[in-house]
């Protein structure tokens, strides 16, 4: 299936469009966050650096989105693989459009200043020194989740491991960095993050042995500023004697944290960050989630033996440190840590000794003044793949929510005072060639496909979840080679309900309550966008892009495209006219089947 750019618009605004300009010497978040608040414009991946997916704009509404249409698409290069979006800026002086395909990452640049009429500017491609032995490696499609844009640079990644910083006006070289190595398992799928005159990077490679870790790279001249790893020594990860001060019972430094993998299994250990980044910009902490402890058979990753080796044995937690010897820390962690620095503020691990692969590394938004418990607090909200959504204090850490939001049974909750599920041992796979159910299944109840929300209702999540449940098989191990495949099991998914396997739900954080849902056949592999004008745009497996009114859940506008969605919407605003625009063409972890 041909992949395209599907853009959507109509209806010309009374108000004439106020586009902005360079912003001289500011610093590049400084340039990011002012341009973000032109919601004529579509400026980070996620609108914003707290991933919001919200716009302002509000000619397109309820009442007028039916006379919605196509007005044109543009191929992009390859068949598949787009999990991500597109930026719109204004460079100089001409509303432009930069995005990247996937494998093998074809960035373009289009001229916006006839909306209708899109004029390619320039393109670009890595031909020398390609590595295709990331194209296997990549553990979930060849897929890329979009790219940036700051100091007059495009910034993008290669599923092969390259960081490229472009000048956006020629498509020309700046800087080129070597960040991941397929020999040892990391592939890049992104997107990284452009914050305080750094470009923030991770990767994937949890199911090929990798060992994660967070670099970040001078955005003016691509060397690496700092790098930390999610699994090793204290110094290894950059914990300090303050990390986790307010919550002492998340781990400490000095309590060799990431050395809870048996022997030196943490060398290979996972942890990878391979998805989304968040950064606020008063505190100076940018936030990012890791994946899973590598391989999904989780005996090995227990050092206990013989008789000791049980599910109980291996779970089992230090009372005075809330440590379990076994947690794999720090794999499926919501990290927060120092920008200028890399040194961890805080660290909350969400499924300790993951047994069923939930990676951690869904997005976190973050949003201000949610009143919670009598207060207001600045928060970061995270809907994991556990199946549970998060509320943390972004300050330091603290969990003040932790609900359901779909199907769980792996856990009858989280302690909000410890910040540990309380596992069922029914539904907690272990033991090799033994099936398990388990829901949610390991694609989770939200894989990295992002929510949306609109920071004028900070508790109202606007989320795509998947709904299905799972049997789990672990495996014998037959090696500790990085950049081999590296599962060992066997998982039989399976709709929760029967034809409904996604769901595009409206969900409040604090009181865990489902406000609205829209079933579909397919599971839902596409962000969400939230406007103004009333709307929630999203796109389905099926091809059906479509619009939501905010308040009823009613399906209001749907456009059959070409192919499977897994792309995610944004929306701007040139000559007047408000525009929408998403990718199409199935693939990714949902399309490999």
């Amino acid at each position: 299936m041909k992949q395209t750019w599907t853009l959507k618009a109509m209806f010309t605004a009374l108000s004439a469009v106020a586009l902005i300009g360079m912003v001289g010497q500011a610093s590049a978040n400084e340039e990011i966050i002012k341009r973000s608040k032109d919601h004529n414009m579509w400026a980070a991946p996620g609108q914003n650096l707290a991933m919001h997916r919200h716009s302002q704009l509000k000619d397109i509404n309820t009442t007028n989105v039916k006379n919605l249409q196509m007005i044109w698409s543009q191929s992009s290069g390859t068949l598949r693989g787009h999990e991500g979006q597109p930026v719109v800026v204004e460079h100089n002086g001409k509303p432009m459009m930069y995005m990247v395909s996937g494998w093998p990452n074809i960035v373009q640049a289009l001229d916006l200043s006839n909306p209708d009429q899109p004029k390619q500017i320039w393109n670009y491609t890595k031909k020398s020194d390609r590595d295709e032995s990331a194209v296997p490696r990549a553990c979930c499609d060849t897929i890329n989740r979009g790219l940036n844009y700051a100091d007059g640079k495009v910034v993008f990644h290669t599923l092969d491991g390259f960081l490229i910083a472009l000048d956006a006006t020629t498509g020309k070289e700046i800087w080129v960095t070597k960040h991941a190595f397929p020999e040892k398992g990391e592939t890049h799928s992104g997107p990284a993050m452009v914050a305080e005159g750094l470009v923030v990077a991770g990767f994937g490679g949890d199911e090929f042995a990798a060992r994660g870790r967070t670099v970040a790279y001078d955005l003016k001249t691509g060397k690496e500023v700092w790098k930390c790893h999610s699994t090793g020594s204290d110094e290894d990860l950059c914990l300090t004697p303050d990390t986790n001060k307010a919550n002492p019972h998340y781990g400490l430094y000095g309590q060799k944290t990431g050395f809870t993998y048996p022997g030196d299994e943490w060398k290979i250990g996972g942890g990878a960050p391979w998805a989304w980044f968040t950064y606020d910009p008063k505190l100076r902490i940018m936030y990012a989630g890791t994946g899973n402890p590598g391989h999904w058979s989780p005996s090995y990753r227990c050092s206990e033996t013989g008789a000791n080796l049980t599910h109980k044995k291996c779970n089992e937690v230090d009372p005075k440190t809330n440590v379990g010897k076994h947690d794999n820390k720090w794999s499926m962690t919501i990290m927060a840590r120092n920008i200028d620095t890399g040194k961890m503020v805080w660290a909350y691990q969400k499924t300790p000794f993951d047994q069923w692969d939930y990676d951690g590394v869904n997005e976190n938004i973050l949003v201000d003044n949610l009143a919670i418990d009598g207060k207001k607090v600045d928060a970061l909200v995270n809907f994991d793949r556990n199946g549970f959504a998060y509320v943390l204090d972004r300050k330091d850490g603290t969990l003040l929510r932790a609900h359901k939001f779909v199907t769980v049974n792996w856990a009858e909750k989280v302690d909000l005072k410890t910040g540990r599920p309380v596992k069922v041992e029914e539904h907690s796979p272990f033991a090799r060639d033994v099936n398990t159910q388990a829901c949610p299944s390991a694609m989770g109840g939200k894989d990295q496909q992002p929510a949306a929300v609109d920071p004028k209702e900070p508790n109202v999540f606007y989320v795509p979840t998947n709904n299905w449940c799972m049997e789990d098989e672990p495996q014998e191990r037959t090696h500790t080679q990085q950049g081999t495949v590296y599962v060992f099991a066997n998982v039989y998914m399976y709709p929760e309900k029967p034809g409904v396997t996604g769901k595009l739900k409206k969900f409040d954080v604090v009181t865990g309550k489902t406000i609205w849902e829209v079933s579909d056949p397919y599971p839902n592999w596409s962000g969400v966008l939230v406007t103004d004008g009333g709307l929630a745009f999203y796109g389905s497996l099926g091809g059906d892009f479509r619009a939501v009114d905010r308040k009823s859940g009613k399906v209001v506008w749907s456009r059959k495209l070409a192919s499977g969605i897994i792309g995610n919407p944004i929306t701007y605003k040139i000559k007047g006219k408000q525009y929408v625009s998403v990718w199409t063409g199935i693939g990714g972890w949902i399309g490999l089947p």
